[in-house]
């Protein structure tokens, strides 16, 4: 059994803290490369903006049900303990596979290049600098997440306010910025078939990463009460920033020009700010990439301490640090994980591109789990008194549902054969179930609340 005397997540996270680090999380590199893409993929610039603010309404949905559920059942685990709840610990153990060894630390490696190849050519450093910024840059933040918790949260703080001021700055630039001097690009024909469904699934990839906030309610301070007010304040925020910053590219460079770009942000300031303008974009989207890298490994590492709680072996991974406040061994094995993937990208490129994509219909079917359980725990604890009941139910979480199993359609088409190759990833964690303690454990039974500090 687990050591009752072992550390556990505490309590030391504030309701600003976990909107900071949400916000960082999904406020990255997406929005300065899929415009281009949804651009492409509808007719109109009403219609550009509206698959904006309808991927914005269908993620509030999303955290809406996911108040409900980390406010009744807070845990350090988050998805992973709402899955092992609903549907046991198999079911959990399998995503926790999932989340691990590709899902997670594929995201870390892939943000770590974008990283890298940004920091590339502002310090270029050879065919292997990309590789060798984006190894350094998960090794110094891991270091920093493995000291402690409040050393990451600072850190996450101070580069989300960077990158929402240097997002600021594109919008203040865009709508204010001389617009009517750009020479816009010349008109295009639109797309023979408005292609809605692969907008969405760009939009939506680019509002990803919300539901990482399920796993800070191990730490975050009132977690019943607050974690309704960190998913809805966080989305809202998001909301905004993305369709102003929209709103901004498609003022300067139209839909045309939004269509024919390639990095659209750095155009945008180029037409308004000049020559300058494109290095300026380029500090940002470095600052971004730091934001949702640092972001994603502070909250990545906490399925490594629910999941080694389900199992009889490899406990030392799922141990929590007392002093740092943080799963210090669950962060260094992602990071080894993650670097090992940059290892392997940097010598395939294309090929680690592949296999990061490859893991979406794993990605989208755990999603709708995790959605259908808020039906699941209701119906078996139909006693429980609920922190936070989600609005319109149940309506909001069947849309969510509907979305996902749609999400899950269009990424298995999208990827064609290559979603085999996931769901062969997948297959591949089924040993690990023959480690899966016998006894009920805390992972299972247990809703904790942070213990005080």
């Amino acid at each position: 059994m687990t050591d009752p005397n072992q550390p556990r997540p505490q309590g030391i996270l504030s309701v600003f803290d976990a909107i900071t680090i949400m916000v960082g999380l999904v406020l990255g590199v997406g929005i300065f490369r899929t415009p281009s893409i949804v651009a492409g993929s509808v007719e109109s610039e009403a219609m550009f903006v509206l698959v904006w603010i309808v991927g914005g309404i269908i993620t509030f949905v999303g955290a809406l049900c996911y108040a409900e559920l980390s406010a009744a059942h807070p845990n350090a685990g988050g998805e992973y303990h709402f899955l092992s709840r609903a549907y046991g610990r198999s079911t959990a153990m399998m995503f926790g596979w999932a989340r691990c060894t590709v899902i997670q630390t594929g995201a870390i490696a892939a943000v770590a290049f974008m990283l890298g190849d940004y920091v590339a050519q502002l310090v270029p450093a050879g065919p292997w600098g990309p590789a060798i910024y984006a190894a350094l840059a998960v090794i110094v933040l891991t270091a920093v997440n493995v000291v402690g918790t409040i050393e990451g949260k600072n850190l996450q703080v101070v580069v989300t306010f960077l990158e929402i001021g240097a997002i600021g700055a594109i919008i203040l630039f865009g709508m204010f910025g001389s617009p009517e001097t750009a020479e816009r690009a010349a008109p295009s024909m639109p797309p023979e078939t408005a292609a809605i469904g692969m907008a969405m699934i760009f939009v939506l990839l680019t509002y990803g990463g919300w539901n990482e906030a399920a796993y800070l309610t191990g730490e975050l301070k009132d977690a019943p009460r607050n974690i309704a007010k960190v998913l809805a304040g966080g989305t809202v925020i998001l909301v905004v920033l993305y369709t102003l910053a929209n709103l901004a590219l498609l003022s300067v460079l139209g839909l045309d020009g939004l269509r024919q770009s390639d990095a659209v942000a750095a155009d945008m300031m180029r037409v308004v700010a000049g020559p300058i303008g494109e290095r300026v974009v380029t500090a940002a989207i470095v600052v971004a990439a730091i934001s949702t890298l640092n972001a994603t490994i502070f909250t990545g590492s906490r399925v490594f301490y629910a999941m080694a709680r389900d199992m009889t072996v490899m406990q030392w991974v799922g141990i929590w640090d007392g002093r740092g406040k943080t799963p210090a061994n669950g962060q260094i094995a992602q990071g080894i994980i993650a670097l090992a993937l940059i290892a392997v990208g940097a010598i395939t490129r294309d090929g680690f591109k592949a296999m990061v994509d490859y893991t979406a219909p794993v990605f989208w079917g755990f999603l709708l789990l995790v959605g259908f359980s808020l039906f699941v725990l209701r119906w078996r604890h139909p006693e429980r008194a609920l922190p936070y009941r989600v609005p319109l139910y149940p309506v909001t979480p069947i849309i969510f549902c509907l979305t996902s199993l749609y999400m899950l359609y269009a990424s298995v088409t999208y990827t064609g054969a290559a979603a085999l190759i996931g769901l062969a990833m997948l297959a591949a964690g089924a040993p690990i179930l023959l480690f899966k303690r016998k006894e009920a454990e805390p992972a299972e039974q247990q809703d904790a609340s942070p213990d005080p500090m």
